[in-house]
């Protein structure tokens, strides 16, 4: 089960990293977390807690002093999930 979530999480956030642009990213990022803090709401199961990290981490890809250390997290979570 770890494996899985290492894999989802990398895969999102090097999608996040790719594709989209400085800024969109910061947008889609506060997005996750406003929905995770939602995901209490019945009915809402497949939007949780943790999508407040993953939002934050794509937040932090736009911040300069903070991108490497989401890079590092990203290598490790790749090596965890033997990609």
């Amino acid at each position: 089960m770890a494996r899985k979530i290492a894999s989802i999480t990398y895969r999102i956030l090097r999608w996040g990293d790719e594709r989209l642009p400085f800024g969109v990213r910061s947008v889609v990022g506060v997005l996750f977390v406003v929905a995770g803090l939602v995901g209490w709401i019945p009915g809402l199961f497949v939007i949780g807690v943790w999508m407040v990290p993953l939002g934050a981490a794509l937040v932090a890809l736009d911040i300069p002093p903070t991108r490497h250390k989401i890079h590092a997290w990203m290598l490790s979570l790749k090596a965890r999930a033997e990609l």
